[in-house]
C-alpha cells in the first residue's frame, strides 16, 4: 500500500508539469500563430515584384536564376529548442535526410535540436549562431539571407533548401522542403508591357533577392515556432490524459490493497476472539 501510494504522488507531480507545459504551450501558441499569418504577405508582396520584373523584362537574366550542375546543396533546417514535442523533430529530420539523399550538402542550422544533431553526424556547417529559434528575429533572417546570396554567387553551394515545419491545424504539422535558389527564370503569369527600372531590371531584381529569401526565411521560422508549440501542446496533453488514467488503475490497486489489509484484519480478530 505504501509503495502504489508513493507512485500515485509520483505520477500526480509529472501530471502537474505535464499541465503547466500544455498551458504554457497555449498561450504562446497564439502569439506564434498570429505572427506566421502576418509575415504572409510581405512574402507574397516580393514574390510578386520579382515575378513582374520577370514579365517585363525581354532576354532577362540574373546570377541568381542561372541553373549550374549540382555539386554541392545547402539546407537551412529549422527545428527546435527542446524536446517533449512527439515526433516534432525526429519528423523534421527524417524529411531533411530523405532529401539530401547522398549529395554533398553544408547545413545552416536553426534551434538547439538542429545543430545537435548536424554537429552528432559531423556535416558541414555555415555557422551555429543562431541556435535558438525561438530568439530569431527579422534582423538575423535577413543577416542570413546576406550569408547565403554571398555564398550562393561565391559558388559554395549550387541549391538552396529551406526545411521546416508547416503549421497546417493545431493537430496536424507537417515537415516541408522549399526550394529557394535558384529562382524561376519564367514568370507564371502573361507577359506584361515593357516598364523601365532604374539602375536597371537585373540590378533591381538582384537587390530584391536577399529581401524575398528573408522573408521566406522568417515565414518559415514562424511556422517551424508555432508547429513546435502546437506539437508540445497536443504531446502534454496527451500526457496528462496518460498520467490520469495511470492514476485511477493505481487508486483501484490502492483500494483493493487496502480492503484486502482490512478483510485480513478482521478475519484474524474473529479467529482470536473465537480461541
Amino acid at each position: 500500500m505504501k509503495d502504489i501510494k508513493l507512485r500515485i504522488k509520483s505520477v500526480e507531480s509529472t501530471m502537474q508539469i505535464t499541465k503547466a507545459m500544455e498551458l504554457v504551450a497555449s498561450s504562446k501558441l497564439r502569439g506564434a500563430k498570429l505572427r506566421a499569418e502576418q509575415s504572409r504577405p510581405y512574402f507574397n508582396v516580393l514574390h510578386q515584384t520579382l515575378a513582374d520584373i520577370v514579365a517585363s523584362t525581354q532576354d532577362f537574366y540574373s546570377p541568381y536564376t542561372a541553373k549550374r550542375e549540382v555539386k554541392t546543396r545547402c539546407y537551412v533546417v529549422i527545428a527546435g529548442d527542446r524536446g517533449l514535442a512527439g515526433g516534432y523533430n525526429a519528423n523534421l529530420f527524417k524529411t531533411a535526410a530523405a532529401h539530401m539523399g547522398d549529395t554533398p550538402c553544408v547545413v545552416l542550422p536553426v534551434g538547439k535540436k538542429a545543430v545537435e544533431h548536424y554537429a552528432r553526424r559531423g556535416t558541414p556547417m555555415l555557422t551555429e549562431r543562431f541556435a535558438e529559434a525561438a530568439e530569431v528575429d527579422v534582423g538575423d533572417c535577413f543577416e542570413m539571407a546576406g550569408m547565403l546570396s554571398r555564398a550562393f554567387l561565391a559558388g559554395e553551394f549550387d541549391e538552396l533548401f529551406v526545411v521546416y515545419t508547416n503549421f497546417v491545424s493545431m493537430l496536424n504539422q507537417s515537415p516541408a522542403v522549399l526550394p529557394m535558389l535558384p529562382l524561376a527564370a519564367e514568370s507564371d503569369g502573361p507577359r506584361r508591357g515593357l516598364r523601365l527600372y532604374e539602375p536597371g531590371p537585373q540590378a533591381v531584381y538582384d537587390a530584391i533577392v536577399p529581401e524575398y529569401l528573408a522573408g521566406l526565411v522568417w515565414g518559415a521560422v514562424c511556422e517551424s515556432v508555432a508547429s513546435e508549440l502546437g506539437a508540445r501542446r497536443t504531446a502534454m496533453d496527451s500526457a496528462s490524459k496518460n498520467a490520469g488514467e495511470m492514476i485511477d488503475q493505481l487508486s483501484l490497486r490502492y483500494n483493493r490493497a487496502r480492503q484486502g489489509a482490512i478483510t485480513q484484519e478482521i478475519t484474524e480478530i474473529v479467529a482470536g476472539a473465537e480461541s
